[in-house]
This record gives structure tokens, C-alpha cells and sequence, in this order.
């Protein structure tokens, strides 16, 4: 292979961090099976995260989302596709791109006809975050989950994203078996992302080492005993 060939094949083969986010709960507020564009109420934070992702990092966002009103019947995928052009719309009007949307309309138990399983991409399978990292050449280990719920938790411990941080707005502890850490603001997980993408992230598992005195005191950062790196 000549020179410029294998300059061209290792750049094909590089890969990049992402920030995969939940949807309900983390973008908007989690209202129950939000489907329209007045249903949308932002979470506090959202956009100052997904631009500090995608603008400082220049880290791909992409949000996996279930999505089981489908299969429930309580609204079709064209509605589905519509509120997430809009949300596109308003991230990139922001300065706040979001590269993909990933959804699985599946239930194991409520799906109707065709969408009664329980689909490979459904959460806490990891499914949609394998295969973001196969189409968009992400490195899941370099990478950062935010969820609020344990099965973003499960699926991005079974993916084997790097660092899982839980959202967890209403302080119910909820998400922290399997969380690195756990956040009760979105902008409180900048600065984890930065220790992050600077390799500083083992920090988390030593509660008398944080990485300034800024983040040993904010509140809003829980570290979990359960980080391993």
C-alpha cells in the first residue's frame, strides 16, 4: 500500500469520544411519553452541555432514547421523527448540535403486534449505543453517558462506555448503583467531562483527590464507590 493509501486507512480507522445522552429526563423533562413540541419542557442545563460537548470537546452527542409509546400505540413513528427534526432545529439554532438520534420503539410486554419484544436496542441492551459507535466510529471507552434512569446505567456499563454519570435531578439516589458519578444540576457534569477527555477522570474514585477545590465543593457532584477505571 503506498504511503498516501495508508495515511488515508488510518484516518478511516480513528476513532472519536461521544457524550450519549438519554432523552426523557435529560433533554426535557420527563413529563410521560412526550411525543409533541408543546409537551417539551428543556432541562435546565441541556444546552449549555451539548454545546460544551460538541463545540469545546468537538465530541459527537448522540441521544439513545426508548421510545415504547410507539409500540404502545400511543403515537406513530412519523410523530416521533417530527419532534426530533424540531429538537435538531432548536439545539442548532443554539450552537448546540446533536449528531444523532437513536430510538427503540420495542416493549417486551406492552409492545403491540410487531413491537412486543424485547429489541436488542432497547435500554438497558446496549444496542443503539453499539450501533452508534459502528456508524459514527466512536470510541465507547473514551466516552460519557448521562442518564437518569439505572437501564442508561446497564446499557452503557454493557456497552462499555467509560464514564457513566447519573442525573439525578430529584435526589433520589435512583441511578447510583452503576454510575461513576451522579449529578443533581447538567452543568455540574462539565468539568466532569473535561477530567474526562483529559484522562483526569480517576479522580472519581478517590474521594479525598478531587482534581480543584472547585469541584470538592460542589455539592451537585456525587462520587460513587463503585468506579473502577
Amino acid at each position: 500500500m503506498a504511503p498516501a493509501q495508508e495515511d488515508r486507512a488510518t484516518a478511516s480507522r480513528q476513532t472519536t469520544p461521544a457524550l450519549f445522552l438519554d432523552r426523557d429526563g435529560v433533554i426535557n423533562v420527563d413529563s410521560g411519553f412526550v411525543h409533541r413540541v408543546d409537551q417539551v419542557e428543556f432541562v435546565p442545563g441541556i444546552f449549555d452541555l451539548v454545546g460544551f460537548a460538541a463545540r469545546q470537546l468537538c465530541w459527537p452527542v448522540v441521544v439513545v432514547t426508548n421510545q415504547a409509546g410507539i409500540g404502545r400505540g400511543l403515537f406513530g413513528e412519523a410523530e416521533y421523527q417530527a419532534l426530533t427534526r424540531w429538537l435538531q432545529h432548536e439545539f442548532e439554532a443554539r450552537a448546540a448540535p446533536i449528531a444523532c438520534f437513536y430510538h427503540c420503539p420495542y416493549h417486551p410486554e406492552h409492545g403491540i403486534d410487531r413491537y412486543r419484544r424485547d429489541h436488542p436496542w432497547r435500554k438497558p441492551n446496549p444496542g443503539m449505543l453499539l450501533q452508534a459507535a459502528s456508524d459514527l466510529t466512536i470510541d465507547l471507552a473514551r466516552s460519557v453517558l448521562i442518564g437518569d434512569r439505572p437501564t442508561d446505567m446497564a446499557a452503557g456499563a454493557a456497552a462499555g462506555v467509560g464514564l457513566l454519570i447519573g442525573f439525578d435531578h430529584e435526589r433520589t439516589c435512583s441511578v447510583m448503583t452503576q454510575a461513576h458519578a451522579v449529578v443533581h444540576e447538567l452543568t455540574a457534569a462539565l468539568p466532569l467531562l473535561q477530567a474526562h477527555a483529559e484522562g483526569r477522570h480517576r479522580w472519581l474514585a478517590d474521594a479525598e483527590a478531587p482534581p480543584s477545590p472547585a469541584l470538592a465543593a460542589d455539592s451537585s457532584i456525587e462520587k460513587s464507590r463503585n468506579f473502577s477505571p
